[in-house]
């Protein structure tokens, strides 16, 4: 903390000096920069392989370079977990309380730090996906451009998605304060839930964040005769960061009234 934090007594940081104290924390922690790292050396290379391995110029292109960034919104989910989790592993969790005993400003604090952190992330690792896939196109087929019709749609929208999911994870976190339980919880809403809920009821897949970074952030439409037709892209970016609320409000609530 700078000398100006501490000329403060506890409980009268404001949310300044509690960002500044998170950002302290995130980025002395050697797992975020290998984990952001991986991140956006996995979307690009994803991408590589994905643009190297298309044969036919009539595949979406954009989507397909954007699959890399599957792995980074899972990633970024544990991460979010970890924020939260690793505090209460260590007991650090009762010195931050100690110092700003404003809980929820404390959550708030994490999530804008976290969520700056993860949205740039997102967006670097998407834009390096895009035009990484653009040079691993085959001989004929035409590399997309930035100004065509949803292009750059898809890339923010996949960036976003990064940012969001990884909020959502902090949430979790934050509400189950064990590592491996928010994990596993994390894991089954993004994964697990696509695989069986939307086989169950197809009318609420659309609605699944799997299926939303896949399609309605791909830009996709309803095609004839599908089981279930993807979400308009702000439609899907809306249910994102709803769940991402929602986990957040959840999670401030359980720490404003339970003990650490």
């Amino acid at each position: 903390m700078t000398a100006g934090t501490r000329s403060l007594p506890p409980g009268r940081y404001r949310f300044r000096h509690v960002a500044r104290m998170e950002w302290v924390k995130l980025a002395s922690l050697r797992s975020t920069w290998a984990t952001l790292g991986i991140t956006i050396a996995a979307a690009a290379g994803i991408a590589v392989l994905a643009a190297a391995g298309t044969k036919t110029p009539s595949v979406d292109l954009v989507n397909s370079m954007m699959t890399g960034m599957f792995a980074g919104v899972l990633l970024a989910g544990v991460l979010g977990v970890l924020a939260v989790t690793s505090e209460y592993t260590s007991g650090t969790i009762r010195a931050t309380l100690a110092a700003a005993p404003r809980r929820p400003l404390v959550l708030a604090a994490k999530a804008a730090v976290f969520g700056i952190v993860t949205l740039i992330t997102g967006q670097a690792a998407a834009c390096l996906a895009f035009f990484a896939g653009r040079t691993a196109l085959g001989h004929g087929i035409a590399a997309p451009a930035l100004g065509q019709p949803g292009v750059l749609r898809t890339i923010a929208a996949s960036g976003a998605s990064l940012a969001l999911i990884g909020l959502l994870g902090l949430g979790l976190g934050a509400i189950i304060r064990h590592t491996a339980a928010a994990v596993a919880v994390l894991v089954g809403v993004v994964y697990v839930g696509e695989l069986f809920l939307g086989q169950l009821n197809r009318t609420i897949d659309a609605y699944l964040p799997a299926y939303i970074v896949g399609d309605s952030l791909g830009g996709h439409t309803c095609r004839p005769g599908a089981a279930a037709c993807p979400l308009p892209a702000w439609a899907g970016m809306s249910v994102l960061a709803a769940y991402a609320a929602a986990a957040l409000l959840i999670g401030g609530c359980i720490l404003a009234w339970r003990d650490a």
